[in-house]
């Protein structure tokens, strides 16, 4: 089996979701859409392979928000359309943050900016904890998404919903990826302004981090395993 890892920037590692894929036999391809050198004019055009080359598609997160066709519009908006047109295929999606946020525009539901950030660790509430569990799980965006009519939404918290899933396909709002070295990257991409901006402390959110690696790391096989298992059917 084959799965294609889109990776939005060049400081979002594929982390221990693509380690675990490994681990299960699949193939990886990764591709990056905006690389170092057009991260401060990322509206490049970009051509997205054949989607019908994979058993699996996992669009990641980025900096930029999934509804802003005036930033990056030149390849989001030829990305939402592949995203609708695999899962019209009935190939798995597995939506990470930005990912999901193209899965909920992809199929009708909205994407906007939220009334407030998520960013750290935090926990959500789920329906289905064997599929998505209670966390915690790290956050790092702006923005929230409405879920589509075909969709079914499986966790959320006060801020914003959190997962769904349709079809074969799962969207979260969270990065089951993350590690502190992906952290590291994107605190030094700007991101500690940010989330000083927020009110925290950089440093000690990338202690937590180190200190919820393991635990975390648990979270995101059995968290992998079930999507394969139950929802791709891979």
């Amino acid at each position: 089996m084959r799965a294609l890892f889109v990776q939005h920037d060049h400081v979002s590692p594929t982390g221990p979701v693509s380690q675990h894929l490994r681990d299960r036999g699949f193939e990886v391809d990764e591709i990056v859409v905006v690389d170092e050198n057009n991260f401060a004019t990322p509206n490049v055009s970009f051509e997205f392979p054949d989607a019908g080359q994979y058993d699996l598609i996992v669009p990641m997160g980025a900096p930029w928000g999934a509804w802003d066709d005036a930033c990056i519009g030149r390849w989001l908006l030829p990305e939402i359309e592949w995203v609708r047109g695999a899962i019209e295929r009935d190939i798995p999606v597995l939506g990470i943050c930005f990912g999901g946020q193209l899965i909920a525009r992809a199929l009708g539901g909205t994407v906007s900016r939220a009334p407030k950030a998520e960013i750290g660790w935090t926990a959500i509430h789920t329906d289905d904890p064997t599929l998505v569990s209670a966390g915690p799980w790290f956050h790092f965006h702006y923005d929230s998404w409405t879920v589509p009519s075909a969709a079914t939404e499986i966790a959320r918290n006060a801020v914003a919903s959190q997962a769904f899933t349709v079809g074969r396909s799962l969207a979260l709002q969270f990065h089951p990826e993350l590690t502190p070295t992906a952290l590291e990257g994107w605190l030094r991409e700007g991101g500690a302004a940010q989330v000083v901006a927020d009110g925290q402390n950089p440093d000690a959110m990338l202690a937590h981090t180190r200190a919820e690696e393991p635990a975390a790391h648990e979270r995101t096989v059995a968290l992998i395993d079930s999507y394969l298992e139950r929802v791709a059917k891979l």
